[in-house]
């Protein structure tokens, strides 16, 4: 029997027909598979999301790990209480200014800067979830590994996704052992092929024994610091164990009578994703008669503004003043909001706090390698989380089994804003990188979890997620329906459209709005459930990734 569904019967790659005691939707069916034998077990949401993180370390490794970090959301049922638990990495304490500038003093090209320790900051993604773990957690921390072990030792099957990427256009193999394990005999592996990783297997079983501080401290933290510093990196073992995990407020806004929260800074995501709904909302009111393409040229144009903003004032609030209040204020908002016109674009838009052009990095030319999946479970709580490790493969370094983030790279590399200023988002000892990931949970009139929903997808996953939310909470379009739609994004630059969808249709018509256009690839790889008004789960996974949702029925699940 194949391993790709071995909870078969519990897994749809579209949304769910009947009632669950609780839901699973991740961008593998392995990872789902371990989230519903927690959940099967008797486990919670964060005990899920722990066994489904292991095991996306290693079936889905171009994408997120236990090297990486992420930003999680957790609705509680008891006491109706949404928190944000920040695992994003930090920069080493001995790095400057100039970390990404050369002897010149010019940025460094972003394809030069990845490769090496150069990149890699401390990863958080462990010591966050063992912060979510100590106060929802269910199931012992031992547990939640055994998936992710057992895989590792026995091997589990290549899917074409992970071949595919293994042949980009980059140098992959340059690092052992990423090269030995990827590229076996010089030549990528192919998908179907059964790979084992027992140096993974080894690590998880360390960290299931002994927590978080076998990763932080002793011989992995070492084995993490020696590979950095020895390919150009300033990571030390300080800094490893210093390293915090921080419980942060959501921020929040009322959208279409429900309360749409996200992650706070240092993620760009949840605000930005709060300003194009909102100004997309008042934008609707305004013009209640428009047509379905006229509604999109609206909501880019909320999207440009609301990146406009982005751009120019967000970054780590806790080493710079963001004025997150007034950015998120009735009365910013609607002033933002009448600049939006029927008629015609905006084109570039401006910053709203003062007439100075943005100073936004420049867009990479390869989306960030990012996971999301959602949860929930019998009891009602609900977990929303996107992991990453930054650019496919991260930094292409490889300890015990599992690669390293270049999350360093998230920073703007020039530390000036275009007026000479320092940027918001300029690295700094121990600071956070801005970061976009944007995962979501959108609380009822009735106080219950209504949608837990996020993607991957760099900078667009801001576009992907706020898209969806919009179709499905103002449009009340299924969750099906949204997530297989195709994209539309506006980065406050090019308007791009999904390739061969409707959104590519509509590009005459966005031309004679003044919209320069790019018809391409959008990959997100959006995971969402969606609970109705009778608590009927539905669950989606994006056709356009490997993903499926899984369920656990009520007569099997053991209270």
């Amino acid at each position: 029997m194949t391993q790709l569904p071995r909870i078969a019967l519990a897994l749809f790659l579209c949304i769910q027909a009947m009632p669950a005691q609780s839901m699973v939707s991740a961008a593998h069916p392995l990872a789902t598979d371990a989230g519903v034998e927690m959940l099967t077990a008797g486990g919670s949401a964060i005990d899920a999301a722990i066994a489904i993180q292991a095991v996306l370390t290693l079936v889905e490794p171009q994408s997120s790990g236990i090297g990486g970090g992420a930003f999680l959301l957790h609705y509680g049922s008891q006491d109706d209480r949404l928190q944000a638990f920040d695992g994003r990495e930090t920069a080493p304490k001995a790095v400057q200014s100039s970390h990404f500038l050369d002897a010149s003093g010019q940025p460094l090209p972003f394809l030069d800067a990845v490769p090496g320790g150069r990149s890699v900051g401390v990863p958080g993604l462990l010591r966050m979830l063992e912060t979510a773990h100590a106060e929802h957690g269910v199931l012992p921390w031992h547990r939640l590994f055994e998936p992710a072990i057992r895989l590792a030792e026995n091997g589990f099957t290549v899917t074409p996704r992970l071949a595919e990427m293994l042949r980009l256009d980059l140098p992959l193999n340059a690092f052992e052992p990423m090269a030995s394990y990827f590229f076996p005999d010089g030549e990528p592996i192919n998908a179907g092929i059964q790979l084992k990783n027992p140096a993974l297997a080894a690590t998880l079983k360390q960290i299931a024994t002994e927590g978080a501080n076998a990763f932080y401290e002793g011989p992995i933290a070492q084995a993490i610091v020696e590979t950095v510093q020895k390919h150009g990196g300033l990571l030390t073992l300080d800094d490893m164990a210093e390293y915090q995990a921080v419980e942060r407020a959501p921020v929040c806004l009322v959208i279409a009578r429900n309360n749409v929260c996200s992650m706070p800074l240092p993620s760009s995501g949840g605000m930005t994703v709060l300003q194009i709904l909102a100004l997309f909302e008042q934008a609707k009111a305004a013009f209640p008669e428009a047509t379905a393409t006229l509604q999109t040229h609206l909501f880019l144009e909320a999207s440009r503004l609301a990146f406009a903003d982005r751009n120019e004032y967000l970054g780590d609030a806790d080493f710079v003043d963001v004025p997150v209040e007034t950015l998120l204020s009735d009365d910013y908002l609607e002033q933002r909001a009448a600049l939006i016109s029927a008629d015609q674009s905006l084109g570039i838009a401006l910053p709203g706090l003062n007439s100075g052009q943005s100073a936004a990095s420049a867009s990479k030319l390869i989306n960030h390698s990012t996971s999301h999946f959602s949860v929930m479970d019998s009891s009602g709580n609900a977990v929303s989380m996107t992991s990453s490790i930054e650019m496919p493969f991260g930094s292409r370094l490889m300890v015990g089994g599992f690669l390293l983030n270049n999350q360093l790279t998230d920073f703007r590399f020039d530390p000036a804003a275009a007026d000479g200023r320092p940027h918001p988002n300029r690295i700094q000892p121990g600071k956070r990188p801005l970061s976009s990931m944007s995962p979501v949970i959108a609380v009822d009139s009735n106080g219950q979890p209504a949608l837990i929903i996020g993607s991957p997808g760099g900078t667009r996953i801001i576009g992907y997620v706020a898209q969806r939310v919009a179709a499905i909470l103002m449009q009340e379009q299924p969750l099906k329906t949204a997530v297989d739609a195709g994209s539309f994004i506006n980065r406050n630059g090019k308007t791009e459209l999904e390739e061969g969808t409707q959104a590519a249709e509509m590009a005459d018509a966005l031309k004679s709005l003044g919209h320069e256009i790019a018809v391409q690839p959008l990959t997100s790889g959006l995971h969402g459930i969606m609970r109705l008004s009778d608590g009927a789960l539905r669950g989606a996974a994006d056709p356009r990734r490997e993903g499926v949702v899984g369920q656990t029925p009520a007569q099997s699940h053991q209270e």
